[in-house]
């Protein structure tokens, strides 16, 4: 009795503890990686802006290519939305283009219901170099409430390797072309 006592009160300490690191843990997700393509801004920033293109490129859509999709809008237009249901690595969500700069940035809000409800703004900036070449800047920021803050740190980890990965797919795709 008295050991299941003393397990209960570590197990106790150890929630506690969490949950004070969590209280001081920063709240705001932020997350920027960017890639330089051979191909023309107006080339990058086409493909871009469509976001059924997105899914040959994001290493989540690609996860699950059984994926349900259901599909709101004309795709490259502010209000366009893709809603999705997918096996446990996808998860349940869905996007929608907010704003479009033409030649210049996507900025859509994703939304996710499942594996956690979570919500970010991800926007998409092109930007024309010498050499026929763009700069493509592809920024994710969003909120996670307490007590699930404590999971950005991994978190950021986590999405800024799935966004380098996608960024390289980007890369290939677009320089093929």
């Amino acid at each position: 009795m008295h050991t299941i006592f003393i397990i209960v009160l570590i197990i106790l300490g150890i929630i506690t503890f969490l949950l004070i690191v969590a209280f001081f843990t920063k709240k705001k997700h932020d997350v920027k990686r960017e890639i330089i393509i051979n191909a023309a801004t107006q080339k990058v920033f086409e493909y871009l802006k469509i976001l059924k293109n997105q899914d040959a490129f994001n290493k989540n859509a690609i996860a699950d290519p059984n994926r349900k999709e259901t599909y709101s809008g004309i795709d490259g237009t502010v209000g366009f939305t893709i809603a999705w249901n997918g096996n446990k690595k996808v998860g349940e969500g869905k996007k929608e283009i907010k704003n479009i700069v033409e030649g210049r940035s996507i900025e859509t809000e994703i939304s996710f219901v499942k594996p956690m409800a979570a919500t970010a703004t991800i926007i998409i900036e092109t930007q024309t170099l010498p050499n026929n070449q763009t700069k493509v800047i592809w920024n994710n920021a969003g909120i996670l409430k307490y007590p699930i803050n404590i999971f950005i740190p991994m978190m950021e980890k986590h999405v800024a390797k799935d966004m380098d990965s996608s960024l390289i797919t980007l890369k290939n795709i677009l320089e093929k072309e």
